[in-house]
């Protein structure tokens, strides 16, 4: 990774099949799945595990992969130039929210709003007007 040049923010696929498979590792250290989706989804559906303990989706991984080598490769890897030159945070995992730069967790929607047919009405006498369900 030390030949990045700035503004070069692309992740090759063979560089993210090798981080998915060791982050595949340390969610389920004898599991032989190489995608990090199909681990999400096995460990949610079959092994009923909670979302907090499944791991980001490949989307969210690359966003933060691209922070890890924005610190490690500009801030970390200057850290002895009196002026380092810093490229825009912009396309590496940041972005410009209300004058603050903030972390751009993933490029996919809410689950929430897509997935409406996963709601589950807990209504025990039909939907009302003030439902929370409809809310």
């Amino acid at each position: 990774m030390s030949s990045i040049q700035p503004g070069i923010t692309d992740i090759t696929d063979e560089f993210l099949d090798a981080v998915e498979r060791f982050v595949v590792l340390c969610y389920d250290r004898t599991n032989t799945l190489t995608r990090i989706n199909t681990l999400r989804q096995e460990l949610f559906a079959k092994k009923s595990r909670l979302l907090e303990n499944i791991p980001p989706t490949q989307a969210a991984l690359c966003q933060h992969i691209k922070r890890a080598v924005y610190q490690g490769v500009f801030i970390w890897g200057q850290r002895l130039v009196a002026e380092p030159i810093l490229p825009s945070v912009f396309h590496w995992g940041w972005k410009l929210d209300d004058q603050v730069w903030t972390p751009y967790w993933t490029s996919l929607q809410q689950a929430k709003d897509i997935c409406y047919e996963l709601i589950k009405c807990g209504c025990k006498k039909g939907c009302g007007g003030r439902c929370n369900c409809k809310k």
